[in-house]
């Protein structure tokens, strides 16, 4: 076979690599800047626009842009931040976990649209840039670390605060990712719920503290395993491994390995026609040969008018029972 020549290379290497903001442009390549910064350059919110929607420029928060080549990173999310968070203020709530690195804590859909910063201010202090104050907030040292700077909530007490404030599934799933990161394990996590006696949603997070798994892969799946314990079935572990024909290990979301019952949520994110297909065939090994009851579930099961994993959960796990028998 012959070797491609310079500009079939180029070619090639136009197509595999995605496409980048000259770095000749009137704005910084190397840095978050804000809106009013690119104007002062000469740039149109128009034009930032237009870049954003060309996959050139990212928009993660109200007012503050980057260049697509510069990586993601906990330094890059905090000079994100400190374009715009005033000294006085803290990061909190659902900004504070993105910061950390848990993205999938941000709500339902912000990763469509451009999520506004939480953050709580001393009293008397007056919010801009379309920041959102977190209500009353009782912080001691314990509970606020700086980040170059920028004043944050740690993982925990962020953790704890999604926890009480989210409505339950959410905040599980926040949870859930915020442990996944290794700031804290879920025995700290039990074990700081004393501290919120008395404040709202308490109730809330004490119940759902323990049930914590840092292996839970998505909001989905903390979810899915919130409705199957809602059930009252017995406790599922997180990402249960399962050998293949292959000689490799194949994993399942959640399931009970000496019962063979398991439940997977395929979220349309990760879950194409060719993952779909992929999917498929590893279950239905699965079932034929190795004697598993695998409970899919996806978006419109979950959540809806029209949801129907539970009656899906009940029904799997009462035919795992069945086979259970007659093994």
């Amino acid at each position: 076979m012959s070797r491609p020549g310079v500009g079939t290379l180029a070619c090639m290497i136009a197509r595999a690599v995605p496409a980048l903001l000259d770095c000749g442009a009137p704005i910084p390549t190397d840095r978050p800047f804000t809106t009013a910064m690119a104007m002062a350059l000469g740039v149109s919110r128009y034009r930032l626009d237009q870049w954003v929607a060309q996959g050139l420029l990212r928009h993660p928060i109200r007012g503050v842009f980057y260049a697509i080549q510069i990586p993601d990173s906990l330094s890059l999310r905090v000079a994100v931040l400190k374009l715009i968070v005033p000294s006085a203020c803290v990061v909190t709530d659902r900004t504070a976990a993105w910061l950390w690195g848990a993205t999938t804590a941000l709500a339902p859909n912000d990763h469509l649209t451009v999520p506004r910063v939480h953050v709580f201010s001393p009293p008397g202090y007056r919010l801009r840039n379309g920041l959102v104050a977190s209500g009353e907030r009782l912080l001691t040292d314990r509970d606020v670390a700086e980040l170059d700077g920028l004043r944050v909530t740690t993982a925990l007490r962020t953790a704890c605060d999604l926890g009480r404030l989210l409505h339950r599934e959410q905040a599980l799933a926040a949870m859930d990712a915020l442990a996944a990161l290794g700031h804290f394990s879920v025995v700290d996590l039990v074990r700081e719920v004393w501290r919120f006696k008395g404040y709202r949603g308490v109730v809330q997070l004490r119940a759902l503290a323990p049930l914590v798994d840092p292996d839970s892969q998505s909001p989905g799946e903390s979810i899915l395993r919130l409705r199957w314990l809602d059930l009252g079935m017995p406790r599922p572990i997180c990402q249960v491994p399962v050998p293949s024909p292959h000689g490799t290990t194949w994993w399942l979301d959640i399931g009970l390995p000496e019962l063979k019952f398991a439940a997977e949520y395929d979220g349309e994110e990760f879950h194409g026609e060719e993952e779909r297909t992929h999917d498929e065939a590893r279950r239905t090994w699965l079932r034929t040969e190795q004697g598993w009851t695998i409970v899919v579930v996806r978006k419109e099961n979950l959540f809806g008018r029209d949801q129907d994993v539970d009656r899906l959960l009940r029904e799997g796990y009462a035919d795992a029972l069945k086979a259970l028998e007659k093994r």
